[in-house]
């Protein structure tokens, strides 16, 4: 963490427990692929069991995002706008709550993937996945932008950071594409109801990868300032 005077000036450093809440945002996301998996296996018993360690991630989430805002320094001495540090966790958090969104509704239905998209379908959360990740990756660089003042190498690094990011999400929104595709030509022989929600958990993965990429942008507020 940063010795940065005004950071230690009136209290604890809000980017610890920033950081903190991110990864367990992350961990939240990243139970979908064990989730999916359980889905496509028809093992309920799994899927119910892995539901519940997601919503019990994004409680956890919850109660660290409240920290941080509790405890989040109100001095002019912060070296960024509270406001942004603020709007920087509520996306952070968004991600975890739509992790938890996704295993209820696929859980509470008991949701069948059609074997001919099980595949892509896979490899469309594993991406979204990816990008949750690699924002924590970013965002994990924030003490080290803050203890170089916003300049330097570390600058470089987190904007190669961001780029991978965008890179990855653009990966996503590709696979969410083909995916409605391929629903699209076998929704015919589908219950409509069923078809219905496919298409509104396929929304949902992708906003995983979305919300993630924010993150990034925010970062890119940031540094821009």
């Amino acid at each position: 963490m940063p010795n940065n005077p005004f950071l230690n000036l009136f209290g604890r450093s809000p980017i610890g427990p920033m950081q903190q809440h991110i990864a367990k945002a992350n961990e939240c996301a990243a139970q979908l692929m064990p989730f999916i998996d359980a889905v496509i296996a028809s093992d309920w018993a799994t899927a119910e069991t892995v539901q519940k360690q997601i919503a019990e991630l994004e409680r956890e989430a919850d109660k660290l995002k409240k920290d941080v805002r509790v405890h989040l320094p109100k001095s002019l001495f912060l070296p960024v706008p509270r406001t942004d540090l603020l709007e920087l966790l509520s996306v952070q958090d968004k991600v975890a709550n739509r992790a938890k969104d996704i295993a209820g509704l696929m859980l509470g239905r008991q949701m069948a993937i059609p074997a001919p998209l099980q595949p892509a379908f896979r490899a469309f959360v594993q991406r979204s996945v990816d990008a949750s990740a690699q924002a924590l990756k970013a965002m994990n660089e924030l003490d080290e932008l803050l203890e170089t003042g916003f300049s330097g190498r570390e600058v470089t690094l987190v904007e190669k950071l961001i780029d991978e990011l965008d890179r990855i999400e653009h990966d996503s929104d590709n696979l969410q594409i083909k995916l409605r595709s391929e629903l699209f030509r076998i929704e015919k022989d589908l219950p409509p109801v069923d078809v219905m929600f496919l298409y509104q958990i396929i929304e949902w993965i992708g906003d995983v990868a979305d919300r993630a990429q924010r993150v990034g942008n925010r970062l890119e507020l940031l540094m821009a300032r």
